[in-house]
């Protein structure tokens, strides 16, 4: 059994637009890809730690805890041995609060994919392969999250062409998911259930050929 872990914000926790409710686990992008790789014959344990808010290195000042270095290396030595961590965050990075371009952000991913790296993992243990995932492009927010969003189509704007830069400097794996997703119509930020089905399935077909 290969353990792979999810490290990433509601994108992935599963909020379900316009609400505060959550995708059942067959559902999400982590669960439907768990699906495929089982189906593509691979042993293989999705472990998702998903949190609302999430950043790439800065903090909520209304929330503890969204800071994403704080506890990831803790994350990898809880659950290894991994396979695989895949990063997908960076869409909180641009909040109205936070005055952030798509390079600050970039930045915030090679933070993390240090801190995977370096973690303090037992003798022995491998470090695990880092698939980097931007975010799909954001859109004009709508519903009960847009001041929260406010302007941030507009900040964000070149942040896969920035993540794809940094993980062809790290060597380390990239994907950019809005080439198969677009963000919900309903709150412009967040995944409806066939998005997440295909970004599922997408990310199935890479991890798949990642597993041998």
């Amino acid at each position: 059994m290969k353990h792979i872990l999810v490290y990433a914000d509601s994108l992935s926790w599963g909020i379900i637009p316009l609400t505060r409710h959550r995708y059942a686990f067959d559902q999400r992008w982590p669960g439907v890809m768990e699906t495929e790789l089982f189906s593509s014959g691979h042993k293989a344990r999705v472990i998702e730690n998903c949190l609302n808010g999430r950043r790439t290195v800065w903090d909520d000042p209304y929330k503890a805890g969204r800071n994403g270095l704080a506890g990831l290396a803790q994350s990898i030595e809880i659950n290894s041995p991994l396979e695989l961590v895949i990063l997908l965050l960076g869409t909180n990075d641009f909040q109205t609060m936070h005055q952030h371009n798509a390079w600050l952000s970039s930045q915030g991913i090679a933070a993390l994919v240090s801190a995977i790296r370096t973690a303090p993992v037992e003798p022995g243990m491998p470090i695990p392969g880092i698939l980097v995932v931007a975010p799909p492009p954001i859109r004009t927010p709508m519903g009960p999250i847009a001041p929260k969003f406010e302007g941030a189509a507009s900040k964000s704007a070149g942040l896969a062409s920035a993540y794809r830069k940094v993980c062809e400097e790290l060597g380390c794996m990239f994907f950019d998911s809005g080439t198969v997703i677009t963000t919900s119509e309903r709150d412009g930020v967040h995944l409806d259930a066939d998005q997440h089905l295909a970004l599922g399935r997408a990310l199935g077909q890479i991890v798949s050929s990642c597993l041998g």
